[in-house]
């Protein structure tokens, strides 16, 4: 039998009073983690960092509902209605235009706000000048409807390529005429929509009623802030504001 030398006894004496004295380590957390901050950009951040191992965990996004149309932000959008004396006949929310086909789901003429405001103050003008209304063709066309426009005509010599964009998809753009006092259209020369050089505003051939209605229409209209195009007479847009293209619908209720 072999007998261990005192210092080999020495040396496993102390090697056991170190394993008892060892502290026990606790999962807390460290300062600098207490005082760690999520980055304000982790949504840029995340992507990048997620490893290729991890990206077969992600669960695969659900296909959320189409978006059911919003009411009208009274910061966004005004509404011109038949009771405040305009009289309201959509083409573009029946058969009744030059496609034959209903665009619109429902007929409903909203405007930017400043347009709206403007256009309040030509129908007032008009009525106390002239005796004079005001009937709606057209106000703001959604996107979705702009595309239908485009998908039924995609002619851009009668059609705004979607891709491009109206003037009546950024709410700023209206089609109207002028009625008297009865209600009844005025003599423009030709229909809405008419495309033929008699719907220019440079035809000379028109009766004196007619050039006098139309510079009627032409000069209240530029006077609060609207402008034509050459070959619309029915057609002013809002000059005074700029906003993007909109894709927002109008509710049918």
């Amino acid at each position: 039998m072999h007998t261990l030398k005192p210092q080999v006894y020495i040396l496993l004496f102390l090697i056991l009073q170190s394993c008892k004295e060892a502290p026990k380590l606790e999962n807390k957390p460290t300062k600098n983690s207490e005082k760690t901050e999520i980055p304000e950009n982790i949504e840029n951040i995340v992507p990048d960092t997620i490893s290729k191992h991890t990206l077969t965990d992600i669960p695969e996004p659900t296909k959320s509902l189409p978006a059911k149309p919003a009411k009208a932000n009274s910061k966004s959008w005004s509404e011109l209605t038949s009771n405040e004396g305009f009289i309201l006949d959509l083409k573009y929310a029946s058969t009744d235009n030059f496609t034959k086909k209903q665009i619109y789901d429902c007929a409903r003429c909203y405007m930017r706000p400043e347009a709206a405001e403007q256009l309040r103050l030509i129908r007032d003008e008009l009525k106390e000048k002239y005796g004079y209304g005001i009937r709606i063709f057209d106000c703001y066309r959604p996107g979705p409807y702009q595309q239908r426009l485009w998908d039924i005509v995609p002619d851009p010599n009668y059609v705004t390529p979607p891709n491009k964009g109206s003037m009546h998809s950024r709410g700023l753009a209206i089609d109207l005429t002028l009625t008297d006092k009865s209600g009844r259209d005025l003599d423009m020369g030709t229909p809405f929509d008419f495309f033929g050089k008699e719907a220019h505003h440079g035809y000379a051939a028109h009766t004196d009623a007619v050039k006098r209605h139309r510079w009627i229409l032409r000069s209240t209209m530029e006077k609060y802030g609207f402008g034509s195009i050459r070959t619309e007479w029915w057609h002013y847009s809002f000059k005074n504001k700029s906003y993007a293209l909109d894709q927002w619908v109008w509710p049918c209720e």
